[in-house]
């Protein structure tokens, strides 16, 4: 099968295997509940790094260099590539061990048995299927009016069933259908359909108010001028 990479599909070969990659609805409804789904989202972008980051420095008022390594190996090591690992595990039907490894028992703890695929390689992956299954990466215009939605802005769950159960009602779908859908692929149907509606985006809005604010200023500008030539 030919992977679609506008919609998130990906396919990586390893000597006479082919493994294949889709983050589609049901592939995300496989890492957890809604709020996990979250959680490894976010685990994967570095929200938690970055809130802890932002506690030490209300701190210190800095960042300490002698923190950086204290930090990078538990929480960037073991977690990101925890939460990347079982990402592309959801994403794909074969056994992905031999490609990105596996944590097993060590004499002090769990420890990570590296695969054949680079442990970076993995985490870029991993939050490139959670991009495209998760959040969506189609081009599509958001109008500045929409915006600031309150709590539309921000959700501590994925519904992966309303997105699947929207999917079955937007365009005549079977739910196994609509479960193969990859978010990004559901944005870019959903676009198809449904034309975008008139209205200025935030850039387009901000760019026209500093163009009125410009107009403005030059029109008291040659106001002012003629004032002075008047002597007024």
């Amino acid at each position: 099968m030919t992977p679609l990479k506008e919609i998130g599909e990906m396919q990586i070969s390893v000597a006479d295997h082919d493994y294949f990659f889709r983050p589609s609805f049901s592939a995300m409804a496989s890492i957890g509940s809604g709020s996990e789904i979250v959680t490894t989202y976010a685990v994967l972008n570095g929200f938690e790094v970055s809130q802890l980051i932002a506690s030490i420095v209300d701190v210190y008022g800095t960042f300490p260099e002698w923190l950086i390594k204290t930090i990078k190996k538990p929480i960037l090591g073991k977690k990101v590539l925890s939460a990347a690992m079982h990402v592309m595990q959801c994403c794909c039907s074969d056994d992905i061990t031999p490609l990105v490894g596996e944590w097993v028992p060590g004499k002090k703890g769990v420890v990570y048995r590296n695969g054949k695929m680079p442990i970076a390689n993995i985490i870029i992956i991993g939050r490139e299927l959670a991009e495209h299954g998760i959040m969506g990466k189609a081009k599509l215009r958001k109008l500045q009016r929409h915006e600031f939605n309150g709590t539309n802005s921000y959700t501590r769950e994925f519904e992966v069933f309303e997105y699947i159960n929207g999917a079955r009602t937007h365009f005549d779908m079977s739910r196994i259908e609509a479960e193969q859908l990859t978010m990004t692929e559901y944005q870019l149907l959903l676009k198809a359909k449904y034309p975008e509606e008139k209205g200025f985006t935030r850039e387009e809005y901000d760019e026209l108010m500093d163009a009125d604010d410009r107009l403005q200023a030059r029109l008291i500008a040659e106001e002012e001028a003629k004032r002075v030539a008047n002597g007024r």
